[in-house]
């Protein structure tokens, strides 16, 4: 490989991205670094030169790593070492695989691993809209076999102007977020979110980002053209057939595979049971010379291709469907919410044989999760987790924790919700959803379920929204297609295209697509759009017979809150010395009070399940945030007993002087019998010393004027006072 090759190019806005092979991780197969200001990327491809024995699928690996060395930051873990992917790395690396493994030749089984590095980051860019490109690059100017190369960019919008790979700072004023990926002919991969876009508007971005991206392949392709060793790509041999075989596969299963599929059963175990008989009735007509291992897997995978091009072919010549239904018909729906009675919200959600069970779980700032990444530091208010047992399709497997695809379903789903929560939610909320059945689409049952959740919370959505996957199965000889709305598990598996479009009533909130076909006009794509916008109005509108509107009041067990905005000088008084004042408060109204300094004011959230004590913790913050006033009424609590009266405390951290003199009309000689420390007192604020700002307090003021009494006069008035003495009595 020759040494320090690159090739510079500008995206189209004064922006240069320069990639560069030959310097860094020569022993890889193929490797690069990608530099888009001071950002940049190390791609590496390595590929094992033959497949392992019984490998019949692309074993291919795809990892983004976030490196903190590259903000100049060190992990705030425990072990101050990066760890395993984040949440974030991996919706990156489902991205970039996603990406690529359509375009591997069908029968290529070695061990393959993508692995891209962030190594330098400036944080203006966000460098995920760079690792397919990198990716790309790498095997590009390898000897791997692709039928690439791809490449990946972000799409934004800002005051209808479309922006490819914006800043950070320019996608807080946008309002599409969408990562497009494809080849220089074709559309390959779709993801984001959108706050309420069109259909339209979504096929032009999808169009723009096009342009992008055919770009990007130009210079993959010029930098390959001066890699010597990527002008030959590696020869292999990873599959074996029998030719013989496969004909008798064909010849007596597909016409028995067509008219199973041409019963219309709507229920998948009855299927898979037909299906398999029709495998187990040809095998059967085999000698036993003929029933070898060997051939009993190579059979399998024969009569796979024939179910799949029966099916196929069954959809676009009947235009009906695996379960009956016609091309745009949604499956039979039914909901409930408040299922769980101690959730503080909850709904199931049903469409044909997919089922999700989902939560919505309040809590206040201290539930937030901290996000600790080299990019982006903060605290996340929303969470949205997606389950996938093994029950939910009938099988018994380990539970290994959380794959790569409940990540990346959870993440769809919060998406498409997120922008219709209330602009002033305080609350943290987390939804769970948990698959009990799968048959297709169950990303999408968790967004109507997590819909209904909410609103059974009681949290004030904005629109609900609701989701639809939508297949595609196409016949590139005679020119025919199928636009599938609603698709299953065996359409999703067997078809083109599964592209999941999520929206309200006004737009669409969040997409993912998802190509394995080569070439997909625009036209398609705008019917495959129109058609998802009539099932998500259908499968709204039976959603809202179950629940129209969210609750107007939280379930009684669900923790209230209420926020205040103090001035920020009032913090340290609220807190006090130590913490002493807001622990009290909590300890006293058993509540969970928080407070954070937001610009010239301090922002505080009181949160407990019983509005009374939320009122208690709410009227003790006013108190102290309070400024006294003259002529103001106030209850108070004796703090001391003094000799010439008592300190009362009439606001919480504020004493005032409460004279022996103001507390009766009458003439009292000392407090006794009268006034006790601990005692509450109604007092009112007679004066603020203006050199000093002590307060003086009267008792007498708020009492009745006795008949007849006469006023003391001033001391001026008085007379000379009587000379001291030793004895009070000979004074007397």
């Amino acid at each position: 490989m020759q040494l320090g090759i690159s090739k510079s190019f500008d995206l189209g806005d004064g922006r240069t991205i320069t990639v560069e092979t030959g310097k860094l991780a020569k022993q890889a197969d193929g490797s690069v670094v990608v530099k888009m200001g001071n950002t940049m990327l190390l791609a590496t491809a390595v590929s094992a030169p033959e497949a392992k024995p019984g490998v019949d699928f692309m074993p291919l690996t795809v990892d983004y790593r976030e490196m903190f060395a590259s903000t100049g930051r060190i992990p705030g873990s425990f072990f101050r070492r990066e760890a395993k992917l984040t949440d974030a790395e991996v919706l990156s690396s489902r991205l970039v695989d996603r990406a690529l493994r359509p375009l591997f030749p069908e029968d290529y089984h070695a061990d393959t691993q993508v692995l891209i590095y962030l190594i330098s980051s400036d944080k203006s860019i966000n460098p995920d809209c760079l690792a397919g490109f990198a990716a790309s690059a790498a095997i590009a100017v390898s000897d791997i076999p692709f039928n690439g190369p791809i490449s990946e960019v972000r799409v934004g919008r800002i005051n209808g102007k479309f922006i490819l790979n914006p800043t950070l700072a320019e996608m807080e004023q946008s309002d599409i977020d969408m990562m497009v990926a494809g080849s220089a002919k074709d559309i390959m991969m779709v993801e984001g979110e959108m706050k309420e876009v069109s259909e339209a508007d979504m096929l032009e971005a999808i169009k723009f980002a096009h342009e992008g991206i055919r770009k990007m392949i130009t210079a993959i392709n010029e930098l390959a053209a001066m890699v010597e060793k990527s002008k030959v790509k590696r020869t292999y041999s990873h599959e074996t057939h029998n030719e013989e075989l496969r004909e008798k596969v064909k010849s007596y299963c597909y016409d028995k595979v067509y008219a199973v599929a041409m019963k219309k059963n709507p229920n998948k175990s009855q299927r898979k049971d037909d299906f398999k008989a029709v495998f187990d009735e040809f095998w059967a007509t085999l000698t036993p010379e003929e029933q070898t291992d060997e051939n009993k897997t190579l059979a399998k995978r024969y009569y796979h291709e024939v179910e799949y091009y029966a099916i196929r072919n069954m959809v676009l010549n009947e235009r009906v469907r695996l379960d009956g239904r016609g091309l745009a018909d949604i499956r039979p729906i039914w909901s409930e919410v408040g299922y769980l009675p101690m959730a503080h919200g909850s709904a199931v959600f049903t469409r044909g044989e997919t089922q999700s069970l989902t939560t919505v779980t309040l809590g206040t700032k201290l539930d937030q999760q901290m996000i600790d990444s080299p990019i982006f530091q903060g605290d996340a208010n929303f969470l949205l987790h997606y389950n996938f047992p093994p029950f939910s399709t009938g099988e018994a497997k380990p539970m290994r924790g959380t794959g790569r695809r409940e990540v990346g379903h959870g993440n769809l789903a919060l998406r498409a919700l997120k922008n219709q929560l209330p602009d002033n939610n305080t609350y943290t909320i987390r939804i769970v959803s948990d698959i009990l059945e799968s048959n297709g689409s169950s990303s999408m049952a968790t967004v109507c379920a997590g819909t209904l959740a909410l609103m059974d919370c009681g949290v004030q959505i904005k629109k609900p929204v609701s989701g639809i996957a939508m297949g595609l199965i196409t016949d590139t000889k005679s020119g025919k297609f199928a636009v599938l709305s609603d698709i299953l598990g065996d359409e999703d598996h067997l078809g083109d295209m599964d592209f999941k479009v999520c929206g309200t009533k006004d737009g669409i909130t969040a997409v993912q697509m998802d190509l394995k076909v080569d070439g997909l006009p625009y036209e398609v794509m705008a019917q495959a759009l129109e058609q998802a916008k009539a099932g998500r109005a259908h499968i709204l509108g039976e959603m809202m017979k179950t629940i129209s509107e969210p609750r107007a009041e939280l379930k009684e067990h669900a923790p209230r809150m209420v926020q205040l905005r103090i001035p920020r000088e009032f913090i340290g008084a609220v807190i006090g010395p130590g913490g002493k004042i807001i622990q009290e408060m909590q300890r006293e109204t058993g509540t969970t009070i928080m407070i954070e300094e937001q610009g010239e004011f301090g922002i505080v959230d009181i949160a407990a399940s019983d509005k009374t004590a939320i009122d208690k913790a709410v009227a003790k913050v006013k108190a102290i945030v309070t400024m006294p006033e003259v002529g103001e009424v106030y209850e108070g609590k004796v703090k001391s007993i003094m000799a010439f009266g008592a300190f009362v405390e009439f606001l919480p951290g504020k004493d005032g002087l409460l004279h022996i003199s103001e507390v009766d009309w009458k003439r009292l000689d000392n407090l006794d019998g009268i006034l006790k420390q601990g005692d509450m007192v109604q007092v009112k604020l007679v004066e603020i010393d203006p050199k000093t700002g002590k307060f003086r307090l009267s008792r007498k003021a708020l009492m009745p004027k006795p008949e007849g009494y006469q006023e003391r006069p001033p001391r001026e008035n008085r007379g000379p006072r009587p000379p001291k003495t030793e004895n009070a009595n000979e004074q007397k």
